[in-house]
């Protein structure tokens, strides 16, 4: 249920940037520069990683974004963060990383 919640939800540019505003830290600086790089809004670009995220999932990527929303205090945002952790270019991913 909570997948297809932040898929529904968060294939929205302005709720996706909220949401991106929201979760801020690093991630939100990786996809913001992504963003810039493809000539796109933050949260077009947000909302574009989630439904190609969305669109490309198998079983065993909406059971992740499940286990990553699971008890957390806010799993839409932590649910989220998992989805644009995937999605963001691999270079980037360091930047992050702990």
């Amino acid at each position: 249920m909570i997948y297809r919640e932040i898929v529904h939800t968060c294939s929205n540019s302005y709720v996706a940037d909220a949401a991106l505003i929201s979760l801020g830290g690093d991630i939100a600086r990786v996809v913001a520069d992504d963003a810039n790089r493809h000539a796109m809004s933050r949260g077009a670009y947000a909302a574009k990683l989630v439904r190609d995220f969305a669109r490309e999932a198998k079983c065993d990527d909406e059971m992740g974004v499940t286990a990553a929303a699971r008890g957390s205090e806010q799993p839409i945002l932590s649910g989220l963060r998992y989805i644009l952790e995937r999605g963001v270019h691999p270079e980037t991913m360091g930047r992050w990383a702990a």
